[in-house]
């Protein structure tokens, strides 16, 4: 199997429910340096999410610099349209859905965030992951046009995209139908049913609920119905058992996904102090020693999976 590693990079704040234009800071960045051990004991590289506010902190961008140079770290982008330039009053609250915002104003902060990385790291990425998952037709459309390749948005099994059929979306990549141009590869993040049939049993079921009432019985399923690798989401034991059920099913990628500024104390409700942080670090190293014991596993970045599912689709 595949394992994909992927950070999303980010400033501080977003746990606490504000999301100010100008956000309080990115020196959670420089906790990274807690998951050296990764690429140093399991010869995983990571995949490294950088969105606007990281990448216009000349540290930050050190820290970066750093983890492609030295261990071989992808860097790619995540949106965070709330705090990524331009800005426009519109009638909603922040987060404003990416459903809700002008097709081109999407498309400069998409094209703002791309040419700011180029710019502070000199690299071209064409990996991409959604600001809280916010996956939707019109993202969708304006990946390619930025030479973003791969997205790692769709959390299936969860109520996250705003396309409630991602519900149902495999584990392993496919590519995205339906699109112009260059094809797209969805990399969904790790997350599996305990029993087979019951994600399509709770999907019918939520359909014919009316409104938010779906919405609430999708985002349950989560807790009691599936397992996952994503460790701010999921015990140990469940972590295991995703990677298990994966593979068992005819899995061959298992991806990851948690944020930077959960390593650093306090930046987070789930982790509010240097103890929790490193409860979720040993936790991830207890996971992936276990992993490599147990199948032969070859780590992968985002854009590293294109070679193994081909540039166009089959």
């Amino acid at each position: 199997m595949k394992l994909v590693i992927s950070i999303d990079v980010e400033e501080e704040g977003l746990f606490f429910g504000d999301y100010p234009r100008t956000p309080p800071g990115v020196s959670n960045v420089a906790e990274l340096r807690r998951l050296e051990f990764i690429p140093r004991e399991f010869g995983f590289p990571l995949t490294l999410l950088v969105s606007y506010h990281a990448a216009l902190d000349p540290e930050a961008c050190r820290v970066l610099a750093h983890w492609q140079e030295t261990h071989g770290a992808e860097i790619g982008v995540h949106l965070h349209p709330w705090n990524t330039p331009p800005f426009a009053d519109l009638p909603h609250p922040e987060p404003i859905s990416s459903e809700l915002l002008p097709m081109s104003l999407l498309r400069d902060k998409l094209a703002g965030l791309v040419g700011q990385v180029r710019r502070s790291l000199g690299v071209t990425p064409t990996s991409f992951r959604m600001g809280r998952l916010d996956w939707g037709p019109k993202i969708m459309a304006l990946l390619p046009e930025c030479g973003l390749q791969v997205d790692s948005s769709i959390a299936p099994l969860t109520d996250k995209s705003s396309r409630c059929e991602d519900f149902l979306a495999p584990a392993d990549p496919f590519f995205l139908p339906g699109l112009e141009g260059a094809p797209l590869l969805e990399v969904p993040l790790t997350m599996v049913p305990l029993l087979p049939g019951t994600a399509r049993a709770i999907y019918r079921l939520s359909g014919a609920l009316p409104g938010a009432w779906g919405r609430r019985v999708r985002g349950c399923f989560r807790y009691l119905g599936a397992a996952g690798i994503q460790p701010a989401w999921f015990s140990l034991a469940s972590m295991k058992l995703a990677a298990h059920l994966h593979r068992r099913r005819g899995g061959q990628v298992l991806t990851m996904s948690f944020h930077s500024s959960e390593l650093l104390p306090g930046a987070s409700r789930l982790f509010p102090t240097e103890e929790a942080v490193g409860r979720l670090v040993a936790k991830l190293r207890s996971f992936l020693a276990w992993l490599v014991k147990t199948w032969p596993v070859q780590g992968a970045t985002l854009s590293d999976l294109l070679e193994v599912w081909g540039d166009t689709p089959e």
